[in-house]
């Protein structure tokens, strides 16, 4: 074999991979974002956002917001759901209660006498108007809220019925029972409570 013909055959070893790569990254597959079972992917890149999926409720992202105690972004979540629900007696009522918890008493209490118009016959909503006019100092009146949302729940609510306990005893300056106001608890329609704790 003569060096002329080696020279070539080293140049077919070397640049024959070469070739093959540049070839299978020309191909219809590529090199795939896909890993080697084609199913899940390597890339770094976050994935795209799925514009057909349904997005949740701003409503119910409010009141989980609320429960974790960040009422300002609650605040934001419920604004937008009044956007596609209107000011409805359950947005008010969780603006109202959003409000609370910033400490923000009289929005508080406006919020939540204009949800006991729109939902008058709701007991959480009575139940929260209650807990803000506590909270203000206005305890005999929220004793009078408390009763009607008890009546208006029928007592199923141990929420409601603790709230008029406390009331009471508050009322009546027990001295059996000791009344701590961050033990009045706020009620989401539909199921759930959840304790307001103000800012200082």
């Amino acid at each position: 074999m003569t060096g002329k013909i080696r020279r070539r055959l080293a140049r077919v070893v070397f640049f024959g991979p070469i070739l093959v790569l540049a070839l299978a990254a020309c191909s219809t597959g590529g090199f795939s974002a896909l890993g080697g079972d084609n199913k899940k992917p390597d890339s770094l890149f976050a994935p795209g956002v799925n514009q057909r999926a349904e997005a949740v409720d701003g409503i119910e992202v409010g009141h989980r917001l609320i429960a974790a105690g960040q009422y300002e972004l609650a605040l934001k979540s419920f604004n937008r759901a009044a956007l596609d629900h209107g000011l409805t007696g359950e947005i008010l009522s969780a603006l109202g209660s959003a409000n609370l918890g910033l400490g923000r008493l009289g929005q508080a209490e406006t919020l939540l006498r204009r949800a006991v118009e729109e939902d008058a016959a709701e007991p959480e909503v009575w139940n929260n108007l209650g807990v803000v006019l506590m909270e203000s100092g206005q305890t005999a009146e929220a004793e009078q809220i408390f009763r009607k949302a008890y009546a208006l729940d029928n007592g199923e609510s141990d929420a409601i019925r603790d709230n008029l306990r406390l009331a009471l005893a508050k009322t009546e300056k027990s001295v059996i029972t000791e009344v701590n106001e961050d033990n009045y608890k706020l009620v989401r329609r539909g199921s759930g409570d959840y304790l307001i704790r103000p800012t200082p």
